[in-house]
């Protein structure tokens, strides 16, 4: 009889220890945010994407000719770093930011200085 609660007393300390967490003292943060609070940053971040400042005559620089100069895929990566808490997001607004910033750059939107 003495043996049998021996066993369970053992048995019981195991799946204690086994349910323990790895992580202690890290927090996990779920930020919700509506689908329209989405798509106005998505909005947002592709106009400000879009500001080149262009140069009607190429400036050279160390060399090498500058035709235009990306102003608000620069604004926008600092708005992002600044804004937006949460590492998976940043990388997708740092994606949009830099696929909308090479694509206008080959068609005429931004300042013509």
């Amino acid at each position: 009889m003495l043996l049998s609660v021996d066993m369970k007393t053992k048995h019981k300390k195991r799946t204690q220890g086994s349910t323990r967490t790895k992580n202690k003292g890290v927090v996990s943060q779920k930020l919700f945010e509506t689908d329209s609070t989405y798509f106005l940053k998505l909005i947002a971040i592709c106009i400000l994407a879009t500001l080149w400042l262009k140069f009607t005559t190429p400036i050279q620089i160390f060399g090498t000719h500058l035709n235009a100069v990306p102003v608000g895929l620069m604004t926008g990566l600092l708005v992002v770093r600044a804004f937006e808490h949460s590492q998976d997001d940043r990388k997708i607004w740092y994606a949009v930011l830099i696929i909308v910033g090479i694509i206008s750059y080959f068609v005429p939107a931004g300042l013509v200085i």
